[in-house]
């Protein structure tokens, strides 16, 4: 279920789902995303085949068996749809176009959504604690509306939130 290489347009969500539907392909990603830049292929495979192994060192056998898997298989179909540019002069990899992407759909890479709901709470406590200081009667706070900040708060939050769907 590969794509064409250097297409221009967005991988499709089945694709997305079709590449992390193997478990060495998605340890691929989530080695590459850690690294931040380009990793060595036999530091995946060796890293792939520490996690598929129980004993320690890693028994040589697994290490070639994931290496060759890596270098006929997962790197090609990565490649090819644009996940990876591979280098198989250096044995290297590093993210390519549609990296991002497929990063979203990696457990533990949901970053952004985090800091969403991070702001909405604070808008949200921030708008509670207006309220309360406000039924408090405190000279500073008590000329403020608790309707109006409520309805600010909700504004804040609701446009972040609307931003954050077309984005």
């Amino acid at each position: 279920m590969s794509v064409q290489t250097n297409r221009a347009d967005p991988l499709a969500e089945s694709e997305v789902f079709h590449i992390l539907g193997n478990d060495r392909r998605r340890a691929i990603v989530q080695l590459l995303a850690e690294d931040g830049g380009q990793i060595d292929v036999s530091d995946v495979a060796t890293e792939i085949a520490a996690t598929e192994s129980d004993t320690t060192p890693v028994p040589n056998n697994l290490y070639k068996s994931v290496y060759v898997s890596l270098q006929q298989t997962h790197l090609p179909q990565l490649e090819e749809d644009d996940v990876i540019e591979y280098d198989s002069d250096a044995k290297t990899i590093q993210p390519g176009r549609h990296f991002a992407e497929v990063l979203q759909y990696v457990d533990g890479h949901a970053d952004d959504h985090s800091r969403v709901l991070q702001l909405h709470l604070g808008c949200c406590l921030l708008g509670l604690a207006i309220i309360a200081l406000v039924g408090l009667g405190l000279p500073v706070v008590s000329a403020l509306d608790p309707i109006l900040s409520s309805v600010l708060v909700l504004l804040v939050v609701g446009a972040s939130s609307l931003y954050q769907l077309l984005a």
